[in-house]
């Protein structure tokens, strides 16, 4: 085929994108539907649910709408679909493959109330290191372990737990199978040798019986072809290969050409990432392990802020009430608002650091936000530029643990996600890490990089080298101001990375006055 395309699904939290991409990395044709919900609206503080088939049906809204949009015949030029989806989002399912319950979504906050039970080994290794509580908080965290405690007779009906993507992939092909590099979650697996883990570290965390776990195929990989269902909703032609690739945040990694180990991802989304790419495999923090990459025999080492630019949409619904009324009157975003308030306020927010654990991170369980310095010369601007500056000081406090632990030393960063969109945040990023900052030609660098798997597994390109060099392109550098990024570096090495060790034992204190959920 002269012009082959690869038809990308985009399974976000907020919204389903349609991404028809070429072998030059453009989109010649997308579609996007935004859910009116998130989840499924609750009382219930901390739930996050969604309808067992309501990804698939924004599936095929978006894909009929593309092809509504299909003027020129493209759909005749498709010769693989994908779908790229959330992260440790969950199901259950009966022999049938008919869903038990809702789908409990990453941003859930339950708990379950058990604990694990580690071999004495393993609990000796994780006190030695000061894991426990971690171990503890990822036990508790499991979806699998709540279902078993609460509501056991599902799980005893249960045939499968699977990962929303093995879900999708059975709705796209009737086949249950899915890709090593989908399953990113709290699961046994073994992210090492991408399969699933008979004994070992996971299993005190997630003790799902094999029988239960989905059949895994290479990634990228073919898991079946377009079914009569999804061809009659979607207008994707009937026997078109699904190839399964890998998870949004890996494949965002492959997307903004993050293939070599002087490189890194960031990604300024609801939960903010960065991202290395190796050939060798390490963990991030200890006993955390790096994921497998969309490229088959590669690991992405990573360190996620589990809410990241979330915490602006935090600010916004409780502070920005007037900016937000005059972002509806002209018709542009709060944050485009809040945008032309930055170079107002200096660079460190006039002593105003703010640490952004609104929700606590694996490798410090116990952390909670911190909003230090406050005077009575801040304002609301200086607290948005505080946010923003903390977001880019925690990931860059990352990088650094990243880098000794890995061995890798990151000379350039490549960025994606919603925080992206906007020069001035890329520059105070590019600022804070002292490194070049460069944004691709697309803001869809998942759907990109899911695409490049699905050309190289269709044979389109020899290797991921290739793919990447005619389907990635440099769009925007960003070089960092080096007087900035002093002050920033003063700001961190005399405050900020002191904050979270220094307070711990209050953070702790603090936990019983919180609302558990």
């Amino acid at each position: 085929m002269d012009n082959p395309l690869v038809l990308t699904f985009d399974l976000g939290t907020q919204s389903m994108k349609a991404l028809l991409l070429d072998k030059e990395g453009n989109t010649v044709l997308s579609s996007q539907v935004t859910y009116d919900y998130p989840c499924i609206p609750t009382d219930i503080r901390g739930r996050a649910e969604q309808l067992p088939d309501f990804y698939y049906d924004r599936l095929c809204e978006a894909g009929k709408l593309l092809k509504e949009k299909d003027t020129q015949n493209l759909f005749s030029h498709i010769i693989a679909v994908t779908i790229t989806c959330i992260r440790d989002t969950g199901l259950i399912l009966d022999k049938d493959h008919k869903p038990l319950r809702n789908i409990i979504v990453w941003m859930d906050e339950r708990r379950a109330k058990g604990d694990p039970k580690p071999p004495l080994l393993h609990k000796i290794l994780f006190a030695s290191v000061g894991m426990t509580e971690t171990i503890d908080l990822l036990y508790k965290s499991a979806q699998c372990n709540w279902i078993m405690e609460e509501e056991p007779e599902l799980w005893a009906k249960a045939d499968k737990f699977v990962m929303i993507s093995s879900y999708m992939n059975y709705k796209l092909t009737g086949e249950l199978k899915d890709g090593a590099a989908n399953q990113v979650g709290h699961i046994p697996f073994d992210y090492r040798n991408r399969r699933w883990m008979k004994k070992g570290l996971s299993r005190c965390v997630a003790d799902i019986p094999l029988e239960k776990l989905v059949d895994i195929v290479d990634s990228p990989g073919k898991v079946g072809t377009i079914n009569k269902e999804t061809s009659e909703r979607t207008g994707i032609t009937e026997g078109i290969p699904v190839i399964s690739t890998a998870t949004d945040k890996a494949c965002e990694a492959l997307g903004l050409s993050v293939t070599t180990e002087d490189k890194a991802a960031i990604s300024l989304g609801t939960a903010s990432t960065i991202q290395f790419c190796s050939p060798h495999y390490f963990e991030p923090c200890p006993f955390l392990p790096s994921y497998p990459s969309a490229m088959p025999g590669y690991y992405n080492g990573e360190y996620q802020l589990y809410r990241g630019y979330w915490i602006l949409t935090w600010f916004i619904r409780n502070f920005c009430r007037e900016e937000s009324r005059i972002a509806k009157e002209r018709g542009v975003s709060v944050e485009s608002i809040l945008d032309q308030m930055l170079d107002d306020v200096p660079v460190g927010s006039g002593g105003l650091v703010l640490t952004p654990h609104l929700s606590p991170g694996n490798n410090n369980p116990f952390a909670k936000g911190v909003l230090m310095g406050l005077s009575d010369y801040h304002t609301k601007a200086h607290m948005y530029r505080a946010i923003i500056e903390g977001i880019d000081l925690e990931l860059y406090h990352a990088m650094l643990r990243m880098q000794r632990r890995s061995g890798q030393h990151i000379k350039e960063l490549y960025i994606a996600g919603g925080g992206s969109v906007s020069d001035i945040i890329v520059q105070i990023c590019c600022d804070v890490f002292g490194l070049p900052v460069k944004r691709v030609q697309t803001h869809e660098a998942s759907g990109l990089g899911s695409s490049i798997a699905a050309f190289v597994a269709m044979g389109v390109f020899s290797s991921y080298t290739d793919a990447v060099k005619s389907m990635v392109h440099d769009k925007d550098v960003f070089e960092p101001n080096m007087e900035n990024h002093r002050v920033y570096m003063e700001l961190y090495n005399d405050v900020y990375k002191n904050i979270e060790k220094t307070n711990t034992k209050y953070f702790r204190k603090l936990r019983k006055f919180g609302k558990e959920v």
